[in-house]
């Protein structure tokens, strides 16, 4: 699947990265709607992928303090190389920006995801929306 990758602010990103977002984590993972929107959404850079049609199917963010969170992509970009592209662009946008880690909190189903990209876990297992939660930590050399 060729697909491609913006990253921008809320503003630019809102209305596509929302769309994503609420069928992943609302819709498929049944993950309450009022757990899933924040007020950071303003404060962060924001990428969305899109498919050669221009269609949305997966979204990340990295807030201003080196965390990336709120990675998902919809089902029919999983195993395309969407999500990967995602974390790598949040992860050159922090570098970028000089920030010395990424830290990201992920869903335990996708630990070994984020640990081929240089993610390690960081302390013990818990859950949030009743999905089981691991932080993890990458440091830039």
């Amino acid at each position: 699947m060729k697909f491609h990758l913006t990253v921008d602010n809320w503003a630019a990103q809102k209305t596509d990265a929302r769309a994503v977002r609420f069928d992943v984590f609302v819709i498929e993972q049944k993950i309450p709607v009022e757990l899933e929107w924040d007020d950071m959404d303003e404060h962060c850079l924001h990428a969305v992928a899109y498919n050669e049609a221009g269609y949305a199917i997966g979204t990340g963010r990295l807030l201003p303090d080196g965390h990336i969170g709120r990675m998902a992509v919809r089902a029919a970009g999983r195993g395309q190389g969407v999500g990967a592209a995602i974390l790598q662009a949040l992860m050159a946008q922090a570098r970028q920006r000089g920030d010395g880690e990424v830290v990201l909190n992920a869903q335990t189903q996708a630990e070994a995801f984020y640990g081929r990209y240089g993610f390690s876990r960081d302390g013990e297992e818990y859950y949030e929306a009743g999905i089981a939660h691991i932080c993890m930590r990458h440091v830039f050399a």
